[in-house]
C-alpha cells in the first residue's frame, strides 16, 4: 500500500478543509503551507475543537463520493457480472475488464481512493478523543458517535477492498508524518473480515440512532436525508449483517438483519400513529414496504421506484451516498456509464442475451428471470430497438400498467430520464436485509428456516409484482439448492445494476468452494470465446483483481495474486 503518497494528498486535503478555521488574515493556501512544517500545522493548529473533527468526518463522505471512488465501486461490483455488456464509446481500460483481460497496469486495479477515505477515518479516530479532552463543547457522547460513524465508513471501504482484491494491507493507524513506515504486507481476507466485525461490534451502540425525526406535513410525510445519507446505528447493523453473511456466521447475519427490519417496523408504527393511514407504505407479511401501486388497484406501478431511486432517501433506505447539483456533487459513475438526459445510453448496456431485447419478450413471459407483472424489468432496463440499455438510476420516474397486459400499447410504459448526474448511490436498503436474512436461513437450514427464507423472498417479490403472487413455495421448499438459487435470482432481480451482482457471485463461489455457479452465470453473456472465458474463470484466484503494477513497485511486501503472475507482471510476481 503506497500510503506515503496518500498521506501527502490526505494531509493537504485536511489542511484545505481546515484552512478557513485555522488561518487568520488573507494568507494564500500555498503561503500557509510554507509557514509551518505540515506536522506542526496539523497537530498544533488544527485539532483543537469539535468543528475540526466534524470537517474531517464530513470529508470522509466526500472522499467516498468522488468520481474516482464511485467509478471503482461500480466497476468492481458490477462490471464483471452477467448483467453488463459494453456500450458505445467505452474506454479501453473498462473494455478490458469486460473481456476478462485484466492486467495489473489497468487503472481500476488502483485502490488509492478507498485508502484515502480509510486514512481520513483513521485520523478522526485518532484525534477525536484528543479534541474531546480539550474542547468543553465536544461531549464524550458526540465524540464516540463520530468515531462510530467513521469506523463504519472505514469498514465499508475495507469490505469493498477485500471483496475485490481478497487480501489487502490493513491498518487502523493514521498516516500523519513522514517518519512513519506504512509499507505493509497484505492481511488475509478472513483476518480483515474478523477485525471489521470486532470494530463495529465495539462501536455500534455509540452511533446515532436517528439524526432527525420523520417530518409530517398534514397527512404527508418525508424522510430527512441525513438519516440515510450519514451512518446511523441501523446502518451499522446492516453492514454487520452483510459482514457476518460473508463470514458464514448465519445466526449473527440473521440477528442483525432482523434488528434492521424491526427498526423499520418501529419507524412505520410511529408514522402510522402520527399520520394515520399511510397509503404509500403498507405491511407485506408484517414488513413495511413502499408499494408500487399505492392506490390499491394493483395497477399503475412505479411508485416504489420513484421513491427509492428517483427521489432517494426513502423510507426503505438505510445508507446511501447523497448527490446534489446545488452542492456541485455529481454521481459521474451513473451519469457516464449508465446515462442521463444528455447521454441517455451511457457507456454500458445490459446483457440482452439473458434478458431479451424487447418489451414483448417480457410481456409474453419469454424472459426466465422476470414475470410479465414484475415492474423491476420496466424500471431497470431501457429498450432501444434491438439494444437493451440501463434504466435503473437513469430514470427519475417510471410508470406502467401490469393488469391484463398483452402488448406494449396497453403496458402504457412512461419514463422520465434524469436531467443531471445526481442519482444517490444506495449501499443498503430494507430489501437487502430481507434477502440477507433469506440467504442465511437457507444456509443454516434448521427446522422452519426454509419456510421463513421463502417468506422473505416472497415479500420482496410481491412488492415488485404489485402484490401479485408470482412465486410458489412448492417449487423450492424441498430442495436447499433450489432455495439458494431462488435467493440468488431474487437478489439479481432486486439489485440489478446496484453494484452487488459480482460480489454475490464471488460470495457464492467462496461458500461453494468452486466457481461453477459463477462461471455458468458469467459465461451466458459471451457470444464469442465463452468456453475460453469459462476455463479461465475456473481458477478461484481469477475472481479477484490483481494488485496494481505501481503498487507492487513501491511495496515489496505485496505478493501478486497467483492468477496474474505472468506476462507484464512477471517482474513483480514474487
Amino acid at each position: 500500500m503506497n500510503i506515503q503518497s496518500m498521506r501527502r494528498k490526505l494531509t493537504n486535503g485536511i489542511t484545505v478543509i481546515g484552512y478557513c478555521l485555522l488561518v487568520i488574515g488573507q494568507t494564500s493556501c500555498s503561503d500557509f503551507l510554507d509557514i509551518l512544517p505540515m506536522n506542526e500545522v496539523v497537530l498544533e493548529n488544527y485539532w483543537t475543537e469539535k468543528a475540526d473533527v466534524v470537517s474531517v468526518r464530513n470529508s470522509c463522505y466526500e472522499s467516498l463520493a468522488t468520481s474516482d471512488a464511485m467509478t471503482r465501486i461500480g466497476i468492481w461490483g458490477e462490471l464483471r457480472s452477467d448483467n453488463i455488456f459494453a456500450g458505445a464509446n467505452i474506454p479501453n481500460d473498462v473494455s478490458e475488464v469486460l473481456k476478462e483481460n485484466i492486467l495489473s497496469s489497468n487503472p481500476y486495479c488502483n485502490w488509492s481512493k478507498l485508502y484515502e477515505c480509510i486514512n481520513r477515518c483513521n485520523i478522526v479516530c485518532h484525534y477525536a478523543p484528543k479534541v474531546q479532552a480539550i474542547d468543553p463543547n465536544y461531549s464524550e457522547a458526540d465524540m464516540k458517535a463520530d468515531v462510530a460513524e467513521v469506523s463504519a465508513l472505514r469498514a465499508l471501504c475495507y469490505f469493498y477492498l477485500i471483496r475485490t482484491f481478497r487480501d489487502v494491507p490493513y491498518t487502523r493507524e493514521p498516516s500523519i508524518d513522514d517518519t512513519q513506515n506504512y509499507i505493509q504486507p497484505a492481511t488475509k481476507f478472513d483476518a480483515v473480515l474478523d477485525s471489521l466485525i470486532t470494530d463495529l461490534e465495539n462501536v455500534k451502540n455509540d452511533a446515532v440512532r436517528r439524526y432527525e425525526i420523520d417530518r409530517v406535513n398534514g397527512s404527508r410525510y418525508s424522510f430527512p436525508e441525513v438519516n440515510s445519507s450519514r451512518i446511523t446505528r441501523v446502518a451499522i447493523w446492516a453492514l454487520l449483517a452483510d459482514l457476518y453473511l460473508w463470514k458464514q456466521d448465519w445466526d449473527n447475519a440473521i440477528k442483525y438483519a432482523d434488528m434492521a427490519i424491526d427498526y423499520k417496523r418501529q419507524q412505520y408504527d410511529e408514522l402510522e400513529q402520527r399520520v394515520g393511514d399511510i397509503t404509500e407504505i403498507d405491511l407485506i407479511d408484517e414488513v413495511p414496504m413502499i408499494l408500487e401501486c399505492p392506490d390499491g388497484s394493483g395497477d399503475n406501478g412505479g411508485h416504489a421506484y420513484e421513491a427509492i431511486f428517483g427521489e432517494g432517501n426513502s423510507f426503505e433506505s438505510i445508507f446511501e451516498l447523497y448527490f446534489s447539483s446545488r452542492q456541485n456533487q455529481e454521481n459521474t459513475w451513473v451519469g457516464d456509464y449508465y446515462g442521463n438526459r444528455n447521454t441517455p445510453n451511457g457507456r454500458l448496456r445490459a446483457n440482452g442475451l439473458t434478458f431479451g431485447t424487447s418489451l414483448l419478450d417480457v410481456i409474453q413471459n419469454k424472459v426466465a428471470l422476470y414475470k410479465s407483472s414484475d415492474g423491476r424489468f420496466y424500471e431497470s432496463f431501457r429498450v432501444e430497438g434491438s439494444t437493451l440499455n440501463i434504466g435503473k438510476y437513469v430514470y427519475s420516474s417510471v410508470s406502467y400498467k401490469t393488469k391484463s397486459v398483452t402488448s406494449e400499447d396497453n403496458l402504457e410504459l412512461r419514463t422520465e430520464i434524469r436531467g443531471s448526474n445526481t442519482a444517490h448511490w444506495i449501499f443498503y436498503r430494507l430489501s437487502d436485509m430481507l434477502l440477507i436474512k433469506a440467504e442465511a436461513l437457507v444456509e443454516r437450514n434448521l427446522e422452519g428456516d426454509m419456510d421463513t427464507a421463502f417468506k422473505m423472498v416472497d415479500i420482496v417479490n410481491k412488492r415488485a409484482n404489485s402484490l401479485k403472487q408470482s412465486l410458489k413455495i412448492s417449487d423450492y421448499i424441498n430442495s436447499k439448492i433450489a432455495m439458494a438459487n431462488l435467493v440468488m435470482d431474487e437478489r439479481r432481480r432486486e439489485f440489478m445494476f446496484e453494484g452487488k451482482r459480482w460480489y454475490d457471485l464471488v460470495r457464492r463461489s467462496r461458500r461453494d468452494g468452486n466457481t461453477n455457479y459463477l462461471v455458468a452465470a458469467v459465461k451466458s453473456k459471451y457470444e464469442q470465446n465463452a468456453n475460453a472465458i469459462a476455463i479461465k474463470m475456473a481458477d478461484p484466484n481469477i475472481i479477484y483483481f490483481p494488485y496494481s503494477k505501481n503498487e507492487m513497485k513501491v511495496n515489496p511486501l505485496l505478493e501478486q495474486n497467483p492468477a496474474y503472475r505472468n506476462g507484464e507482471d512477471e517482474e513483480y510476481s514474487r
